[in-house]
Protein backbone atom coordinates (compact mmCIF):
# COMPACT_ATOMS: atom_id res chain seq x y z
CA UNK A 1 0.00 0.00 0.00
CA UNK A 2 1.48 3.49 -0.80
CA UNK A 3 2.62 5.65 1.90
CA UNK A 4 3.77 9.57 2.16
CA UNK A 5 5.56 11.13 4.86
CA UNK A 6 5.08 14.60 5.81
CA UNK A 7 6.59 16.80 8.22
CA UNK A 8 5.98 19.67 10.01
CA UNK A 9 7.94 22.44 9.14
CA UNK A 10 6.70 25.57 11.62
CA UNK A 11 3.88 25.80 14.22
CA UNK A 12 3.39 29.42 14.10
CA UNK A 13 4.76 32.95 12.10
CA UNK A 14 7.98 33.29 14.60
CA UNK A 15 9.10 29.77 14.57
CA UNK A 16 12.41 28.16 14.68
CA UNK A 17 14.20 27.55 11.12
CA UNK A 18 16.64 24.68 12.19
CA UNK A 19 14.15 21.72 12.96
CA UNK A 20 12.61 21.68 9.22
CA UNK A 21 16.05 21.79 7.76
CA UNK A 22 16.85 18.79 10.01
CA UNK A 23 13.81 16.67 8.66
CA UNK A 24 14.02 17.82 4.73
CA UNK A 25 17.58 16.60 5.61
CA UNK A 26 16.81 13.50 7.66
CA UNK A 27 13.74 12.38 7.76
CA UNK A 28 12.68 11.05 4.47
CA UNK A 29 10.13 13.35 3.33
CA UNK A 30 8.11 13.37 0.70
CA UNK A 31 6.54 16.94 1.96
CA UNK A 32 6.87 19.66 4.37
CA UNK A 33 4.14 22.07 5.47
CA UNK A 34 4.94 25.33 7.38
CA UNK A 35 2.06 26.84 9.36
CA UNK A 36 2.70 30.44 10.25
CA UNK A 37 -0.51 32.31 9.94
CA UNK A 38 -3.53 33.33 12.14
CA UNK A 39 -6.09 36.15 12.69
CA UNK A 40 -2.99 37.94 14.17
CA UNK A 41 -0.62 37.39 12.05
CA UNK A 42 -2.46 38.09 9.15
CA UNK A 43 -3.29 41.26 10.86
CA UNK A 44 -0.01 42.53 10.96
CA UNK A 45 0.30 40.90 7.17
CA UNK A 46 -2.65 43.64 6.25
CA UNK A 47 -0.89 46.39 8.15
CA UNK A 48 2.53 45.93 5.71
CA UNK A 49 0.45 45.60 2.85
CA UNK A 50 -1.10 49.05 3.30
CA UNK A 51 2.19 50.63 4.37
CA UNK A 52 4.26 48.48 0.90
CA UNK A 53 1.76 46.53 -1.43
CA UNK A 54 5.02 44.54 -2.51
CA UNK A 55 4.88 43.14 1.21
CA UNK A 56 2.22 41.40 3.29
CA UNK A 57 3.75 38.23 3.20
CA UNK A 58 5.45 36.27 6.17
CA UNK A 59 8.32 38.82 7.53
CA UNK A 60 10.54 35.28 8.17
CA UNK A 61 10.21 33.77 4.50
CA UNK A 62 13.38 35.20 3.04
CA UNK A 63 15.20 33.80 6.13
CA UNK A 64 13.07 30.11 5.86
CA UNK A 65 13.51 30.08 2.15
CA UNK A 66 16.84 30.63 1.30
CA UNK A 67 17.69 27.38 3.30
CA UNK A 68 14.94 25.47 2.60
CA UNK A 69 14.11 25.63 -0.86
CA UNK A 70 17.80 24.45 -1.85
CA UNK A 71 17.52 21.77 0.43
CA UNK A 72 14.17 20.41 -0.66
CA UNK A 73 15.06 20.26 -4.18
CA UNK A 74 18.07 17.99 -3.26
CA UNK A 75 16.19 15.61 -1.35
CA UNK A 76 12.98 16.08 -3.37
CA UNK A 77 10.79 16.91 -0.93
CA UNK A 78 7.72 19.67 -1.83
CA UNK A 79 7.12 22.35 0.30
CA UNK A 80 3.14 23.87 1.19
CA UNK A 81 3.35 26.82 3.76
CA UNK A 82 0.92 29.80 4.01
CA UNK A 83 3.62 32.58 4.65
CA UNK A 84 2.05 34.03 1.75
CA UNK A 85 -0.19 35.46 4.58
CA UNK A 86 -1.87 38.91 2.94
CA UNK A 87 0.11 38.49 -0.19
CA UNK A 88 0.85 35.10 -1.91
CA UNK A 89 1.58 36.77 -5.30
CA UNK A 90 4.17 38.62 -3.65
CA UNK A 91 5.64 35.87 -1.08
CA UNK A 92 5.94 33.25 -4.53
CA UNK A 93 7.73 35.89 -6.86
CA UNK A 94 10.34 36.33 -3.66
CA UNK A 95 11.16 32.61 -4.06
CA UNK A 96 11.11 32.75 -7.60
CA UNK A 97 14.26 35.34 -6.91
CA UNK A 98 15.58 33.02 -4.23
CA UNK A 99 15.14 29.34 -6.65
CA UNK A 100 17.04 31.45 -9.28
CA UNK A 101 19.76 32.94 -7.19
CA UNK A 102 20.25 28.78 -5.93
CA UNK A 103 20.04 27.62 -9.53
CA UNK A 104 17.24 25.56 -8.44
CA UNK A 105 16.19 25.31 -12.46
CA UNK A 106 12.86 23.56 -13.42
CA UNK A 107 11.77 24.30 -9.95
CA UNK A 108 7.59 25.41 -9.93
CA UNK A 109 6.58 27.59 -7.75
CA UNK A 110 2.76 27.93 -6.81
CA UNK A 111 0.61 30.88 -5.35
CA UNK A 112 -3.10 30.14 -4.29
CA UNK A 113 -5.49 32.94 -4.06
CA UNK A 114 -9.29 33.34 -3.57
CA UNK A 115 -9.19 33.79 0.04
CA UNK A 116 -9.67 37.76 -0.58
CA UNK A 117 -13.29 38.87 0.13
CA UNK A 118 -12.95 42.65 0.31
CA UNK A 119 -14.29 42.89 -3.12
CA UNK A 120 -17.72 41.20 -2.08
CA UNK A 121 -17.93 42.20 1.67
CA UNK A 122 -20.54 44.67 1.06
CA UNK A 123 -22.87 42.12 0.63
CA UNK A 124 -22.18 40.65 4.71
CA UNK A 125 -23.06 44.19 6.10
CA UNK A 126 -25.80 42.91 8.06
CA UNK A 127 -24.26 39.71 9.02
CA UNK A 128 -23.21 39.27 12.93
CA UNK A 129 -19.78 39.73 13.83
CA UNK A 130 -19.51 36.91 16.72
CA UNK A 131 -17.20 38.77 19.02
CA UNK A 132 -19.49 41.82 19.34
CA UNK A 133 -23.04 39.83 18.33
CA UNK A 134 -23.37 42.90 15.81
CA UNK A 135 -24.19 43.42 12.74
CA UNK A 136 -20.53 43.98 10.36
CA UNK A 137 -21.91 47.44 9.42
CA UNK A 138 -21.38 48.44 13.25
CA UNK A 139 -17.57 47.62 13.41
CA UNK A 140 -16.14 50.80 14.66
CA UNK A 141 -13.69 51.16 11.83
CA UNK A 142 -12.45 51.14 8.46
CA UNK A 143 -12.52 47.80 7.02
CA UNK A 144 -9.47 46.60 5.11
CA UNK A 145 -9.35 42.95 4.70
CA UNK A 146 -11.59 39.92 4.87
CA UNK A 147 -10.03 36.78 4.17
CA UNK A 148 -11.92 33.59 4.59
CA UNK A 149 -10.61 30.28 5.96
CA UNK A 150 -10.16 28.65 2.41
CA UNK A 151 -9.59 24.76 2.45
CA UNK A 152 -7.71 22.02 0.07
CA UNK A 153 -9.21 22.98 -3.11
CA UNK A 154 -6.71 25.41 -4.23
CA UNK A 155 -3.30 23.48 -3.00
CA UNK A 156 -5.43 20.79 -4.56
CA UNK A 157 -4.78 23.25 -8.42
CA UNK A 158 -0.89 23.83 -7.45
CA UNK A 159 -0.23 20.53 -7.18
CA UNK A 160 -2.12 18.98 -10.00
CA UNK A 161 -0.15 21.48 -12.46
CA UNK A 162 3.10 20.08 -10.96
CA UNK A 163 3.77 23.02 -8.12
CA UNK A 164 7.22 21.85 -5.63
CA UNK A 165 5.95 24.51 -3.79
CA UNK A 166 2.90 26.30 -2.85
CA UNK A 167 2.42 29.15 -1.10
CA UNK A 168 -1.12 30.26 0.42
CA UNK A 169 -3.00 32.92 1.51
CA UNK A 170 -5.57 32.45 4.41
CA UNK A 171 -6.57 28.75 4.38
CA UNK A 172 -7.57 26.21 7.17
CA UNK A 173 -4.58 25.07 9.23
CA UNK A 174 -5.25 21.13 8.53
CA UNK A 175 -5.66 22.03 4.69
CA UNK A 176 -1.97 22.22 4.46
CA UNK A 177 -1.32 18.94 5.21
CA UNK A 178 -4.31 17.03 4.03
CA UNK A 179 -4.45 18.74 0.43
CA UNK A 180 -1.10 16.29 -0.54
CA UNK A 181 -2.75 13.20 1.52
CA UNK A 182 -5.70 13.82 -1.29
CA UNK A 183 -3.29 14.86 -3.93
CA UNK A 184 -1.17 11.75 -3.85
CA UNK A 185 -3.56 9.20 -2.84
CA UNK A 186 -6.79 10.35 -5.27
CA UNK A 187 -9.09 10.89 -1.91
CA UNK A 188 -12.42 11.43 -3.21
CA UNK A 189 -13.67 15.22 -1.62
CA UNK A 190 -16.64 13.16 0.08
CA UNK A 191 -15.02 10.64 2.00
CA UNK A 192 -15.66 12.12 5.09
CA UNK A 193 -14.03 9.63 6.81
CA UNK A 194 -10.95 9.88 4.98
CA UNK A 195 -10.54 13.55 5.42
CA UNK A 196 -11.45 13.30 8.87
CA UNK A 197 -8.54 11.36 8.79
CA UNK A 198 -6.76 14.17 7.03
CA UNK A 199 -7.61 16.79 9.51
CA UNK A 200 -6.48 14.56 12.22
CA UNK A 201 -2.88 14.44 10.47
CA UNK A 202 -3.40 18.34 10.22
CA UNK A 203 -3.98 19.07 13.42
CA UNK A 204 -1.34 17.22 14.73
CA UNK A 205 1.31 18.59 12.91
CA UNK A 206 -0.21 22.23 12.81
CA UNK A 207 1.85 23.36 15.83
CA UNK A 208 5.51 21.94 15.12
CA UNK A 209 7.14 21.16 18.79
CA UNK A 210 4.03 20.90 20.49
CA UNK A 211 3.34 17.62 19.68
CA UNK A 212 7.30 16.89 19.95
CA UNK A 213 6.96 17.93 24.08
CA UNK A 214 7.65 21.18 23.66
CA UNK A 215 4.39 22.81 25.30
CA UNK A 216 4.25 19.98 27.22
CA UNK A 217 7.33 20.02 29.35
CA UNK A 218 7.31 21.01 33.20
CA UNK A 219 10.25 20.23 34.89
CA UNK A 220 9.46 17.70 37.74
CA UNK A 221 6.45 16.90 36.30
CA UNK A 222 6.04 16.49 32.56
CA UNK A 223 10.35 16.19 31.63
CA UNK A 224 11.31 16.53 28.15
CA UNK A 225 14.44 15.02 26.83
CA UNK A 226 16.80 17.48 25.32
CA UNK A 227 13.97 20.70 24.80
CA UNK A 228 17.16 22.47 23.58
CA UNK A 229 17.36 20.44 20.14
CA UNK A 230 13.63 20.10 19.87
CA UNK A 231 12.46 17.99 16.94
CA UNK A 232 9.72 18.81 14.38
CA UNK A 233 6.79 15.31 13.99
CA UNK A 234 6.50 14.13 10.96
CA UNK A 235 3.56 11.36 9.68
CA UNK A 236 3.72 8.64 7.61
CA UNK A 237 -0.09 8.02 6.62
CA UNK A 238 -1.34 5.10 4.31
CA UNK A 239 -3.42 5.24 1.70
CA UNK A 240 -6.56 3.81 3.55
CA UNK A 241 -5.86 6.61 6.15
CA UNK A 242 -3.78 4.58 9.23
CA UNK A 243 -0.81 6.37 10.20
CA UNK A 244 1.43 6.90 12.65
CA UNK A 245 3.31 10.28 14.66
CA UNK A 246 7.26 9.97 14.66
CA UNK A 247 10.09 12.20 14.72
CA UNK A 248 13.85 11.86 14.05
CA UNK A 249 16.04 9.98 15.89
CA UNK A 250 18.63 12.06 16.24
CA UNK A 251 15.99 15.57 17.49
CA UNK A 252 15.52 16.70 20.92
CA UNK A 253 11.78 15.88 22.36
CA UNK A 254 9.53 13.00 22.41
CA UNK A 255 6.37 11.37 21.09
CA UNK A 256 3.94 9.92 23.19
CA UNK A 257 0.73 9.23 23.76
CA UNK A 258 0.35 12.05 26.24
CA UNK A 259 1.99 14.62 23.91
CA UNK A 260 -0.03 13.98 21.35
CA UNK A 261 -3.12 13.65 23.51
CA UNK A 262 -2.61 17.31 24.61
CA UNK A 263 -2.33 18.43 20.90
CA UNK A 264 -5.88 16.76 20.04
CA UNK A 265 -7.20 19.19 22.85
CA UNK A 266 -5.58 22.05 21.32
CA UNK A 267 -8.14 24.85 19.92
CA UNK A 268 -11.04 22.55 19.51
CA UNK A 269 -14.47 23.32 21.01
CA UNK A 270 -16.27 20.38 20.66
CA UNK A 271 -14.10 16.92 19.60
CA UNK A 272 -16.95 15.58 18.05
CA UNK A 273 -17.65 18.24 15.90
CA UNK A 274 -14.48 19.94 14.78
CA UNK A 275 -15.64 22.63 12.07
CA UNK A 276 -13.04 23.07 8.69
CA UNK A 277 -13.80 24.06 5.03
CA UNK A 278 -13.01 20.91 3.90
CA UNK A 279 -15.35 18.49 6.78
CA UNK A 280 -16.59 18.21 9.94
CA UNK A 281 -14.39 16.54 12.08
CA UNK A 282 -15.18 13.97 14.73
CA UNK A 283 -12.26 13.07 17.24
CA UNK A 284 -14.13 11.98 20.10
CA UNK A 285 -12.88 8.33 19.58
CA UNK A 286 -9.78 8.87 18.80
CA UNK A 287 -6.94 6.48 20.09
CA UNK A 288 -3.32 6.58 20.57
CA UNK A 289 -1.18 3.41 20.99
CA UNK A 290 2.67 3.81 21.57
CA UNK A 291 3.89 0.98 18.50
CA UNK A 292 7.52 1.87 19.74
CA UNK A 293 9.61 4.81 21.24
CA UNK A 294 8.70 8.38 20.04
CA UNK A 295 5.87 6.38 17.59
CA UNK A 296 2.71 6.33 17.86
CA UNK A 297 -0.51 5.02 16.31
CA UNK A 298 -3.43 7.03 15.44
CA UNK A 299 -6.62 5.58 15.23
CA UNK A 300 -10.39 6.72 15.25
CA UNK A 301 -10.84 9.80 13.68
CA UNK A 302 -13.63 10.20 11.23
CA UNK A 303 -15.79 12.95 9.74
CA UNK A 304 -19.31 14.11 8.33
CA UNK A 305 -19.91 16.48 6.01
CA UNK A 306 -18.58 19.93 5.26
CA UNK A 307 -21.02 23.11 6.10
CA UNK A 308 -21.83 25.30 3.60
CA UNK A 309 -19.89 28.49 5.24
CA UNK A 310 -16.64 29.12 5.65
CA UNK A 311 -15.09 31.59 8.33
CA UNK A 312 -13.88 34.99 7.42
CA UNK A 313 -11.91 37.11 9.55
CA UNK A 314 -12.59 41.10 8.80
CA UNK A 315 -9.36 43.16 9.17
CA UNK A 316 -9.97 46.91 10.28
CA UNK A 317 -8.15 50.07 11.72
CA UNK A 318 -9.39 50.04 15.30
CA UNK A 319 -7.47 52.32 17.25
CA UNK A 320 -3.67 52.78 18.53
CA UNK A 321 -2.90 51.61 21.46
CA UNK A 322 0.42 53.48 23.76
CA UNK A 323 2.29 52.05 26.47
CA UNK A 324 5.14 52.81 28.62
CA UNK A 325 7.41 50.50 31.10
CA UNK A 326 9.51 50.97 34.10
CA UNK A 327 11.43 49.55 36.62
CA UNK A 328 12.13 49.16 40.35
CA UNK A 329 14.71 47.31 42.52
CA UNK A 330 15.74 46.78 45.66
CA UNK A 331 14.17 46.92 49.25
CA UNK A 332 10.21 48.74 48.48
CA UNK A 333 10.52 48.12 45.26
CA UNK A 334 6.24 46.74 45.11
CA UNK A 335 5.49 49.94 47.27
CA UNK A 336 7.10 52.54 45.00
CA UNK A 337 5.78 50.78 41.93
CA UNK A 338 2.07 50.77 43.02
CA UNK A 339 2.99 54.63 43.64
CA UNK A 340 3.97 55.04 40.21
CA UNK A 341 1.11 53.37 39.01
CA UNK A 342 -1.26 55.74 40.53
CA UNK A 343 1.21 58.88 39.51
CA UNK A 344 0.50 57.96 36.13
CA UNK A 345 -3.47 57.40 36.80
CA UNK A 346 -3.60 60.67 38.13
CA UNK A 347 -1.14 62.36 35.31
CA UNK A 348 -3.62 60.83 31.90
CA UNK A 349 -6.74 61.87 34.10
CA UNK A 350 -5.43 65.40 34.33
CA UNK A 351 -3.48 65.47 30.84
CA UNK A 352 -6.11 63.69 28.92
CA UNK A 353 -9.83 63.36 30.71
CA UNK A 354 -11.87 60.87 28.88
CA UNK A 355 -9.51 60.17 26.48
CA UNK A 356 -8.93 56.18 26.27
CA UNK A 357 -11.06 53.29 25.57
CA UNK A 358 -9.11 51.33 27.91
CA UNK A 359 -6.25 51.39 30.16
CA UNK A 360 -4.63 48.74 31.83
CA UNK A 361 -1.94 48.88 34.79
CA UNK A 362 0.28 46.21 35.72
CA UNK A 363 2.76 45.27 37.93
CA UNK A 364 4.73 42.58 36.05
CA UNK A 365 5.82 39.86 38.35
CA UNK A 366 3.00 40.77 40.43
CA UNK A 367 -0.31 40.89 38.69
CA UNK A 368 0.00 41.42 35.32
CA UNK A 369 -0.45 38.17 33.60
CA UNK A 370 -3.92 37.53 35.85
CA UNK A 371 -5.79 40.85 35.79
CA UNK A 372 -5.59 40.43 39.03
CA UNK A 373 -5.00 44.02 41.25
CA UNK A 374 -5.77 42.62 44.56
CA UNK A 375 -3.75 39.73 43.87
CA UNK A 376 -1.36 39.39 47.28
CA UNK A 377 2.09 37.99 47.22
CA UNK A 378 3.54 35.49 49.43
CA UNK A 379 7.05 37.72 49.60
CA UNK A 380 7.96 41.04 48.40
CA UNK A 381 9.98 40.26 45.26
CA UNK A 382 13.57 41.70 44.42
CA UNK A 383 12.06 43.89 41.00
CA UNK A 384 8.91 44.77 39.69
CA UNK A 385 8.45 46.30 36.26
CA UNK A 386 5.51 48.98 36.02
CA UNK A 387 3.90 48.67 32.57
CA UNK A 388 0.78 51.15 31.62
CA UNK A 389 -1.08 50.54 28.59
CA UNK A 390 -4.17 51.82 26.50
CA UNK A 391 -5.87 52.10 23.68
CA UNK A 392 -6.86 55.47 22.09
CA UNK A 393 -8.70 56.94 18.36
CA UNK A 394 -5.32 58.97 17.66
CA UNK A 395 -1.38 58.63 17.59
CA UNK A 396 -0.98 61.91 19.45
CA UNK A 397 -3.32 60.62 22.14
CA UNK A 398 -1.38 57.30 23.00
CA UNK A 399 1.75 58.73 22.74
CA UNK A 400 1.07 60.44 25.96
CA UNK A 401 0.64 56.74 27.71
CA UNK A 402 4.42 56.24 27.47
CA UNK A 403 5.14 59.72 27.64
CA UNK A 404 4.03 59.69 31.01
CA UNK A 405 5.55 56.39 32.09
CA UNK A 406 9.13 57.67 30.74
CA UNK A 407 8.63 61.10 33.17
CA UNK A 408 8.38 59.17 35.89
CA UNK A 409 12.34 59.17 35.53
CA UNK A 410 12.91 62.51 37.17
CA UNK A 411 9.52 63.09 38.38
CA UNK A 412 9.46 60.12 40.72
CA UNK A 413 9.26 57.99 42.86
CA UNK A 414 12.59 56.85 42.89
CA UNK A 415 15.04 54.66 41.76
CA UNK A 416 13.05 54.07 38.69
CA UNK A 417 14.83 52.77 35.35
CA UNK A 418 15.36 50.91 32.08
CA UNK A 419 12.16 52.58 30.67
CA UNK A 420 10.31 52.47 27.16
CA UNK A 421 7.55 53.78 25.36
CA UNK A 422 6.22 52.77 22.25
CA UNK A 423 3.01 53.17 20.51
CA UNK A 424 1.11 50.82 17.80
CA UNK A 425 -1.41 51.18 15.11
CA UNK A 426 -3.80 48.32 15.47
CA UNK A 427 -5.64 46.58 12.61
CA UNK A 428 -8.12 44.40 14.73
CA UNK A 429 -9.70 41.01 13.62
CA UNK A 430 -13.83 40.24 13.51
CA UNK A 431 -14.89 37.08 12.80
CA UNK A 432 -17.83 36.09 10.80
CA UNK A 433 -19.31 33.48 8.03
CA UNK A 434 -19.94 33.60 4.53
CA UNK A 435 -21.28 31.69 1.99
CA UNK A 436 -18.46 29.26 0.26
CA UNK A 437 -19.50 29.99 -2.96
CA UNK A 438 -18.17 33.53 -2.69
CA UNK A 439 -14.80 31.65 -2.18
CA UNK A 440 -13.31 31.03 -5.48
CA UNK A 441 -9.51 29.45 -5.29
CA UNK A 442 -6.97 29.95 -7.67
CA UNK A 443 -3.80 28.55 -8.36
CA UNK A 444 -1.21 30.55 -10.27
CA UNK A 445 2.17 28.80 -11.47
CA UNK A 446 5.98 30.45 -11.58
CA UNK A 447 8.48 28.28 -12.97
CA UNK A 448 12.62 29.00 -12.56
Amino acid sequence: MKTIRIGSGAGYAGDRLEPSLELIEKGNLDYISYECLAERTIAIGQQAKLKDPTKGYNGLLEHRMEKALPLAWKHKVKVITNMGSANPQAAAKVCVEIARRHGLQGMKIACVTGDDLLPVIDKYMDTEVWETHKPLRELPGEIVSANAYMGVEGILKALDLGADVVITGRVSDPAIFMAPLIHEFGWSLEDWDKLGKGTMVGHLLECGGQVTGGYFAEPGKKDVPGVGHLGFPIIEIAEDGSFFVTKVPEAGGMVTVETCSEQICYEIHDPEKYLTPDVVADFKQVKFTEVSKDKIQVEGATGRPKTETFKCSIGYKDCYIGDGEISYGGPGCVARAKLALEIVKERLELVAPGVFDELKFDLIGCNSLYWNPDYRYNEEPSEVRVRVAGRAKTKAEADLIGNEVEALYTNGPAGGCGAVKRTRDIVSVASILVSRYDVKPEAEIFEV
